[in-house]
C-alpha cells in the first residue's frame, strides 16, 4: 500500500519588517550641549564693546530717499555732509529713515557689528552717539546680545554678526582719562604722570587683538576699562614703586558655582629685582549687565 504524503500548504509569505530607526551614535556636540533638553532656548552670546559708530547707506534706495529728504530743506546750504546728515536723521518725521539705515560698528578700524535697537523706540541712542566732528579718540560702548549673521541686503553686503543693542555710552578717550579721580598717594605734580599711565592702560585693552567685546575675558576687561577707577590707582602705586604692568590674565574663578565668574589678574614686576606680584578682582559675568565680585586684593599663585 502506498503511503500517502501530506503536503502542508503554505500560508501567504509575512509582511515584510520596516528598516530599524537610523539614530546618532554619537551626538553632534554642535546641537546641543549634553544635558539640554530639546526645548531649551540657545544661549545667548552678550557684548560689551569699545569702538566707534558710524551710520551707512545699505541700499541705493535708501541714499536716494536722504538726497531727496535734504533736496527739500531750505537751510542745508553752507551745511557740512555729516551735520546735515545728522540733522535729518534726528528729525522725529525723518525717523523711518533712521530705521532704515545700516549702523555699523567699528572696532579698530574692523567692522565689527551691524547694529540694531533692542526697543524700536531707542534709535535715539545711535543717532546721538554719532558726532558732528569725529575724531580718532572717540569711544563708544555698545551693550547688547548678538545675534545672527547679517543678510546681505541688511548693509550692502556687509557680513558681520548683529547685535541688539540695550545701551549706549559715547565719550572721548581724554574725557575718560579726566574722569579717573587722582588717588590720595599720587603728589599733586605727579598727577599728569598718572593720567599718562591711564591713558596707557586704556589704550593696550582697546588694542587688544580680536578685542570684540563678545568673549567673558574681554568683556571683563572692557568693563575695567571704563567702568573701575580703582584699577588705575594701583597702576599709579605701583609705578611709584618702581614696577611695572607686566601682563593680565583673565580666567573662570576656581570655585565653581551657579554663576559664571572670572578672575583678572594683573601681575606687576619690579624694574630692579624682577619680583612678580600679583594683584586680582572678580566680575559676574552671567549676564548681559557686569558687576564686579570682588574688588582688588593681592594674588597668590597655588602650586
Amino acid at each position: 500500500m502506498e503511503q500517502e504524503v501530506a503536503i502542508a500548504e503554505e500560508g501567504p509569505p509575512p509582511p515584510p519588517q520596516p528598516p530599524p530607526p537610523v539614530t546618532d551614535p554619537q551626538p553632534r556636540e554642535d546641537r546641543m550641549p549634553p544635558d539640554a533638553s530639546p526645548d531649551a532656548p540657545p544661549e545667548r552670546t552678550y557684548v560689551f564693546a569699545l569702538g566707534q559708530i558710524e551710520p551707512r547707506f545699505p541700499s541705493l534706495g535708501v541714499e536716494k530717499e536722504y538726497v531727496q529728504l535734504i533736496g527739500m530743506r531750505a537751510d542745508a546750504a553752507g551745511m557740512a555732509d555729516r551735520s546735515l546728515l545728522l540733522g535729518t536723521l534726528a528729525e522725529p518725521a525723518n525717523r523711518y529713515l533712521a530705521r532704515s539705515m545700516c549702523w555699523c560698528f567699528v572696532v579698530q578700524g574692523l567692522e565689527t557689528y551691524i547694529l540694531v535697537p533692542h526697543d524700536p523706540g531707542d534709535f535715539s541712542l545711535l543717532i546721538g552717539a554719532v558726532r558732528e566732528y569725529p575724531e580718532r579718540d572717540d569711544v563708544d560702548i555698545v551693550i547688547g546680545t548678538r545675534a545672527g549673521i547679517a543678510p546681505p541686503e541688511m548693509c550692502n553686503g556687509l557680513a558681520v554678526p548683529v547685535v541688539l543693542v540695550d545701551m549706549i555710552y559715547s565719550f572721548d578717550r581724554e574725557s575718560l582719562v579726566t574722569s579717573i579721580p587722582v588717588p590720595d598717594s599720587v603728589a599733586e605734580k605727579d598727577s599728569a604722570s598718572f593720567r599718562t599711565t591711564a591713558g596707557s592702560f586704556f589704550d593696550d585693552v582697546m588694542r587688544l587683538a580680536d578685542n570684540a567685546g563678545a568673549t567673558d575675558e574681554h568683556r571683563a576687561l572692557n568693563y575695567l576699562a571704563v567702568r573701575y577707577p580703582t584699577i588705575y590707582a594701583k597702576l599709579a602705586e605701583m609705578q611709584e614703586q618702581n614696577s611695572s604692568l607686566a601682563g593680565v590674565d583673565v580666567r573662570p574663578a576656581a570655585l565653581i558655582g551657579p554663576r559664571d565668574i572670572v578672575d583678572v589678574i594683573f601681575s606687576f614686576v619690579h624694574r630692579q629685582t624682577g619680583v612678580t606680584s600679583k594683584f586680582y578682582l572678580q566680575i559676574d559675568v552671567t549676564e548681559e549687565w557686569l558687576f564686579l565680585v570682588r574688588p582688588l586684593s593681592p594674588y597668590f599663585d597655588i602650586p
